[in-house]
């Protein structure tokens, strides 16, 4: 079961960027974001290949994945930061458990529940269409584009 991480600010409440550990410092709970498209799958990353970007530390399965992570992040990390679209869809931020995707249009998405992966599921279109809306106004857009 993942925690929710949530953060006030000064204008609401935001998610915690990538679906960061508090612990590990890892972005998905340490599981390597490439291996969601080559794999299907969340796989435990190992911390010999790190690397920083967004604002936090992914770690790889190998160099490989490492390397393709770098040389294009934004197709790698999770649309909308992290955050459950069906939340966000709603007008809400949860912040989505590694454990619980779906690939969609291209993009790796973090459900907090199997229910809003099945309800997500059942109409993406007009979920995707919601959540994208409140996403700048809750704090969901992430960093992409951005450096290290």
């Amino acid at each position: 079961m993942a925690v929710v991480a949530l953060f006030s600010g000064g204008s609401g409440t935001y998610a915690q960027d990538y679906a960061t550990d508090t612990m590990s410092g890892y972005a998905l709970g340490g599981r390597d974001p490439v291996a969601y498209f080559i794999a299907r799958q969340p796989l435990e990353g190992l911390p010999r290949h790190e690397l920083r970007w967004g604002g936090t530390i992914w770690v790889f399965l190998n160099e490989g994945n490492r390397a393709a992570f770098e040389a294009d992040p934004e197709v790698y990390a999770p649309e909308l930061a992290g955050c459950d679209p069906v939340a966000l869809a709603d007008g809400f931020v949860t912040e989505g458990n590694p454990m619980i995707f779906a690939l969609y249009d291209g993009d790796l998405l973090l459900f907090h529940s199997e229910i809003n992966r099945f309800l997500f599921l059942a109409d993406p279109q007009s979920q995707m269409g919601a959540a994208k809306g409140n996403a700048a106004r809750l704090g969901c857009v992430g960093r992409r584009g951005s450096n290290p």
